[in-house]
């Protein structure tokens, strides 16, 4: 398998601070203020968010299809939570909230196997310190 590579340079202190962060043909701004208010630009947690939306939902195709079901389409978005308490920030939960349409499908198989895929979703796996919810609905 091949090793993917991202890049992020940042210019300046903290504050006053930005920098730029990409992979492949994507480049984006970010800065404090797009990472902890909401100014324009990117941050950390949308990007690990995308990732994880997108990891979840390719291994929740492939458990599907595994199981005999060809899911017609799946929508996954990512709510990626960072906390302050003291000096300390972290990311305490990530809510990845899936739609599918799976014809022939049942909720309890359905919620059954999204679970299953939550689990073995690499990123999952590297995010083993972070709860990680899932509310997961068939269409």
């Amino acid at each position: 398998m091949p090793t993917r590579n991202a890049y992020a340079k940042w210019n300046g202190n903290l504050e006053e601070g930005s920098g730029t962060v990409g992979f492949g043909d994507f480049e984006e701004a970010y800065s404090a203020a797009s990472r902890f208010g909401d100014a324009g630009g990117t941050n950390p947690e949308e990007l690990i968010g995308a990732a994880h939306a997108g990891c979840f939902s390719m291994a929740l195709s492939l458990m599907l299809g595994e199981a005999g079901y060809e899911p017609e389409s799946i929508d996954t978005d990512a709510e990626v939570t960072i906390k302050q308490e003291g000096e300390d920030i972290f990311i305490p939960t990530i809510r990845l909230k899936t739609k599918a349409d799976v014809p022939g499908l049942d909720d309890e198989t359905f919620q059954s196997i999204a679970e299953q895929a939550k689990q073995g979703c690499p990123v999952s796996k590297a995010l083993a310190g972070v709860d990680i919810e899932l509310d997961a609905q068939l269409r």
